[in-house]
């Protein structure tokens, strides 16, 4: 049997049965939503031993004929190993954390409902073979995301909300409309098909035009500088679990997982070069103005958000590099990123829970009563700010002995100097919220639940401890094999249908 259908099937079958259930008690509607995302971590930690295969599955038994295919294609590959571990271990883990967190809201079946949903858009638009049905579960996910950042229905995360949907629903219209002159352009749907057309075509003004839209779409998505507006809002003003979700996964999946599949795999980055001097110049714009940004923020999750804007910059600045160990880089950096920014909007999560907070202004100690959260949230800021040895220090010096392999001497420089800034604005966050002296207000606060407390440790242990990744027994089979997908580029089409 093939399981890739499972991985969009037990998620939208557990959102399908959670509004039913939550009418016997939120508690069962949780349970449910915990046990399907424990499923699914658990088949996309089994699929890794299939990193270095291609699998195809053809919805209904609809094979292509004579080498066109006919149906609904959904694929697996190197790089869909590694989003679909990003995807499905933080969802897992933010799904624990607000096993706790959520009870400060009411309606809390609806918030898993939703959850459900995102977690089988996201793993639908890694696994999609068709730019139809990708387009189809982006839509699945992007509205599950806004309706969550609104979830606690006040106004600033209903305005929050309201930009979100306005800018996404802009990047969603012209991935549409890109969709649909591809489709003139090509007369097939299915990635790899297409990819065959557009070989044959050659690059044309209709083809650049399609690969502006996605450009400018995904990198919506992306929240890529300059079309980030909508993004330090929508962190902020999400449940914690959420904006763990949003800035761990959800970017990098509608973003940069979609730029990199279209780009290199698709169009073909040999024609389409234009598009690496794209990616090194947003990657270094979002790199250094996310870090200055971040810089002089007070509130914690806000920070955050232009942190995430920061860090995006660097794995997509990896990727326009254009060699292998930039595509290194890049990955090694992405699975890093979802681990530690996670754990940190888990950590701005337990202080909110607590304290109803977030002014660093108005913090400082506590670490005294709040030991986990404070210790847990010092690993991750670490790690974030390159510290040897944990993972981030490993991700970053690669990206970094990637840009002067290719002579980008300057832009290796920028790269260091931006992780220098990124380490002081996240030594501010421990100082102002959990060194110093613990404000009088604050004397009867404690530390979090303890589910909530395990997903922190959890994540802060794969902060700590990626930078095993780089040894090669584990390399050749996580990293290596998206690696080589990616600089495969076109061969895409033949690992997927053949011949």
């Amino acid at each position: 049997m093939n399981v890739l259908p499972l991985f969009v099937a037990i998620p939208l079958g557990a959102a399908f049965l959670t509004p039913i259930l939550s009418k016997a008690g939120n508690r069962i509607s949780a349970v449910l939503g915990l046990c399907a995302n424990g499923f699914i971590m658990g088949l996309s930690i089994w699929i890794i031993q299939y990193s270095k295969d291609t699998i195809v599955y053809f919805a209904g038994g609809w094979q292509p004929i004579a080498g066109i295919p006919i149906g609904i294609a959904m694929v697996m590959d190197g790089l869909t190993v590694v989003m679909l571990l990003i995807i499905n271990v933080v969802g897992f883990f933010a799904m624990l954390y607000s096993l706790n967190y959520m009870t400060r809201y009411t309606e809390t079946g609806k918030y898993y409902t939703l959850f459900l949903l995102m977690m089988g858009g996201l793993n639908g638009v890694v696994l999609s073979g068709d730019l139809f049905n990708l387009f189809v579960f982006l839509e699945i996910t992007a509205i599950a995301s806004y309706s969550l950042v609104a979830f606690g229905v006040e106004a600033e995360e209903l305005e929050a909300s309201f930009k979100y949907q306005v800018l996404g629903g802009t990047a969603s219209a012209m991935i549409l409309l890109g969709i649909a002159v591809f489709y003139q352009l090509t007369g097939t749907l299915n990635l790899a098909d297409a990819s065959r057309v557009i070989e044959g075509i050659g690059l044309n003004p209709a083809v650049i035009f399609v690969g502006i839209l996605f450009l400018v779409g995904f990198s919506l998505k992306a929240a890529l500088m300059p079309f980030h507006a909508w993004l330090p809002d929508a962190h902020p003003s999400a449940p914690a679990p959420i904006s763990a979700m949003l800035s761990g996964v959800v970017i990098k999946v509608l973003g940069v997982y979609t730029l990199i599949r279209m780009f290199f795999n698709i169009f073909g980055i040999g024609r389409m070069s234009f598009v690496l001097i794209v990616f090194l110049i947003l990657g270094t714009l979002s790199m250094v103005a996310g870090a200055f940004l971040a810089l002089s923020q007070k509130d914690f999750k806000r920070l955050l958000a232009y942190s995430s804007i920061s860090q995006i910059g660097y794995v997509i600045f990896a990727f326009g590099l254009g060699t292998p160990l930039g595509f290194l880089g890049g990955l090694f950096h992405l699975i890093n990123h979802a681990s530690f920014k996670s754990l940190l909007f888990l950590n701005s999560g337990a202080v909110v829970y607590r304290t109803d907070n977030r002014d660093m202004e108005k913090m400082g100690g506590f670490s005294q009563r709040m030991p986990v959260t404070g210790t847990t949230s010092l690993m991750g800021s670490l790690s974030i700010g390159g510290i040897p040895p944990l993972g981030g220090f490993w991700s970053k010096l690669v990206i970094v002995i990637a840009a002067v392999e290719s002579h980008h001497f300057i832009l290796a420089g920028i790269a260091v100097l931006t992780s220098i800034i990124t380490l002081a604005y996240y030594l501010k966050v421990q100082k102002m919220t959990f060194f110093g002296k613990l404000s009088d207000l604050y004397k009867g606060v404690k530390e979090v639940p303890v589910l909530m407390c395990v997903s922190m440790v959890t994540l802060a242990i794969l902060s700590l401890g990626l930078g095993v990744l780089l040894l090669p027994q584990l390399r050749n089979i996580i990293l290596d094999p998206a690696v080589n997908v990616i600089a495969g580029g076109l061969d895409y089409a033949k690992m997927v249908l053949g011949g």
